[in-house]
């Protein structure tokens, strides 16, 4: 049974997602040169690992966030791009051998075989310094606050409160210990943390209301969970070739998933709700939000 790809995206998703991921890469290809020193190597592998490939997700609900506050799209754009080079980062460390051991990314070698191990590690902490530059910088918005609420909120949403705790807690999770609100909590931090830190930001950045983030956290929360649940129910029914890595491998380590407590029927219903949910936080923006539902609709139906 096939059951990621059942139903259409939101119409007019795949413009915005290009349209994105064209200046994220326009922006890669300006901050990621090639240096005449021997650093030339390390940035090709940052340029191995970002440009080129992969959903722009991230990116986009940043940009989709920040529209709702009428944050400049160059300000918006810049902030995505900080949020994809720590998402770029996290991959480049969990492909690593000493993670997961993985081959192949975004239908490519990962950085540690096509380059090697010492690179990569460099390449993916290079990324995660970028991030925090781009930040830093008064393009991304001209109040010092706002760089500054906008920098502290990403390090807690990657570090050991967020995205790096998750990962802790996935390297030392049982079978025996795993049950629903465990793994739950578990991926609130490993993926849902930066996907937070992606409709937060747009609020920042457009100086918002605290009733309107608390609308959009509860938003992130919700899509988060049903964005982890479709990665399993694409890990256990997705194609390689078209998701661009290697599958099933939570199946062939024994790990426990959404997917191996609920079963595959009751995960589906469970990410379909969870959308549900999401999109009802929402409400209060009404129609500006419709590139933020869409991405939502989006994120349980992709092939990738």
């Amino acid at each position: 049974m096939t059951l990621i790809g059942t139903r259409e995206p939101a119409a007019g998703l795949g413009p915005s997602l290009a349209r994105a991921a064209a200046e994220i890469d326009t922006l890669f290809e300006v901050l990621l040169p090639d240096p005449p020193d021997p650093r030339r190597r390390l940035f090709e592998a940052m340029r191995h690992a970002s440009i080129g490939g992969g959903k722009r997700l991230r990116p986009l609900l940043t940009i989709a966030s920040a529209s709702l506050f009428g944050v400049p799209r160059p300000q918006s754009v810049r902030a995505g791009l900080a949020v994809e080079c720590v998402h770029v980062h996290s991959l480049v460390h969990d492909d690593l051998p000493c993670m997961d051991d993985d081959d192949l990314r975004r239908g490519k070698p990962t950085v540690h075989r096509a380059f090697d191990e010492a690179t990569a590690v460099l390449a993916g902490d290079a990324l995660l310094a970028l991030a925090f530059g781009i930040l830093a910088d008064p393009r991304t918005h001209p109040d010092g606050a706002v760089r500054a609420e906008l920098a502290a909120e990403l390090a807690k949403a990657a570090g050991a409160w967020g995205m790096a705790g998750g990962q802790m807690l996935d390297l030392l999770a049982s079978c025996e210990s795993e049950n629903l609100d465990s793994i739950t909590r578990m991926q609130r931090l490993k993926t849902g943390a930066l996907i937070g830190w992606c409709v937060e930001a747009g609020a920042i950045l457009g100086h918002a209301p605290a009733d309107s983030r608390t609308s959009l956290r509860g938003y992130a929360q919700c899509l988060g969970l049903a964005f982890q649940i479709a990665d399993d129910l694409l890990d256990h029914d997705g194609a390689e070739e078209e998701v661009g890595k290697r599958l099933r491998k939570d199946e062939d380590r024994g790990r426990v998933t959404f997917l191996t407590l609920l079963g595959p029927e009751r995960a589906r219903r469970q990410a379909d709700l969870l959308v549900e949910q999401a999109v009802e936080h929402l409400r209060c923006f009404g129609e500006q939000a419709r590139l933020l539902e869409g991405i939502a609709r989006f994120c349980v139906n992709r092939r990738r």
